[in-house]
């Protein structure tokens, strides 16, 4: 059994090759008894549950596959996508995990997490996070006339986009500090996050943090298997 794990695919219509490149990942990388791990913004943006468009579609049909064919799935909420429910789940057939999920594995416990919770200096993202993922604001999110929802995640993409643009590059990378304590709090020596879009490996004395990269002119996994941690990457045909 292998585990894979990828993040921030961003899958949006305007982008049809990243769909089909998950596609041939699935197909080419997952065998019966894997495992796939999605760690956040798998969508670009996710009005809810109930959205009827062909991408919601086709990635739940994808997925549920995935289920028919031996392959278990599991997917964090991102902050992109964390009206992500269990309609979501019911429908795709994968399991959704919290913010911070961990891995068994023979070299010790593996911390799962979007990384979003680690960018503890931005801030303002913070003060949105806190609200956006109270139940009362997800309730009223989520009862919003359709249409009404899918504009306003196109205002919230222009806006998070013009937002990173004026902000500086460390104000969205995570918080050594805010790193140490997590992982400290879960009594783990290796983390693994997306979020930040920059594939790396770190060291933070004898612990080690993974980095996913975001989908676009490369796809990045990371491939789980008898204890070791492997970053890869391939081609993303435009």
């Amino acid at each position: 059994m292998t585990r894979y794990l990828i993040s921030d695919l961003h899958l949006a219509p305007e982008r049809p090759e990243l769909l089909a490149a998950l596609e041939g990942f699935c197909a080419d990388k997952l065998d019966s008894g894997d495992q796939l791990y999605i760690l956040g913004d798998l969508f670009e943006a996710w009005i809810g549950d109930d959205d009827p468009s062909p991408l919601a579609c086709a990635v739940k049909a994808l997925l549920r596959n995935l289920g028919q064919r031996g392959v278990a799935c599991f997917v964090q909420l991102g902050n992109r996508d964390f009206m992500l429910g269990k309609r979501f789940a019911r429908d795709s057939g994968c399991t959704l995990l919290g913010d911070y999920a961990q891995l068994d594995d023979p070299a010790g416990p593996i911390l799962l997490t979007h990384g979003d919770l680690l960018c503890t200096d931005d801030v303002d993202y913070q003060r949105f996070r806190r609200k956006s993922r109270h139940p009362l604001y997800r309730f009223m999110l989520g009862h919003l006339p359709l249409r009404y929802r899918q504009r306003l995640a196109a205002q919230w993409r222009a806006k998070s986009r013009a937002a990173s643009a004026n902000k500086l590059a460390a104000i969205m990378d995570v918080n050594a500090a805010t790193v140490e304590a997590v992982m400290v709090e879960h009594g783990v020596t290796r983390l693994i996050h997306g979020h930040t879009h920059r594939p790396n490996t770190h060291q933070h004395g004898t612990k080690t943090r993974y980095v996913l990269g975001d989908w676009g002119d490369y796809g990045w996994y990371i491939a789980l298997d008898n204890g070791a941690i492997n970053l890869e990457k391939f081609a993303i045909s435009p």
